[in-house]
């Protein structure tokens, strides 16, 4: 199976209003975290979340997380 592109190397802090989201899981995203449709020429499927009540969130950069789209520190093995 392919790999992710790692798009960081730590968390991004996102405040983030209720609603909707997908979660970038390529790593080729120029809207990163997010999804803007890069994954369309390969394996990868965003991560579809919602959020009920605005609040920062910690998510994941490097693509790694076992938990996504939020960061569980994988990254730090990277």
């Amino acid at each position: 199976m392919s790999q992710a592109k790692i798009a960081g190397t730590s968390p991004t802090k996102v405040a983030i209003a209720p609603g909707t989201y997908a979660w970038c899981a390529c790593g080729e995203s120029k809207n990163q975290p997010f999804c803007d449709g890069s994954h369309k020429a390969g394996p990868f499927v965003p991560v579809r979340f919602t959020i009920e009540q605005g609040k920062d969130v910690f998510l994941c950069m490097c693509k790694t997380t076992k938990n996504p789209p939020y960061c569980d520190g994988s990254h730090k093995t990277l």
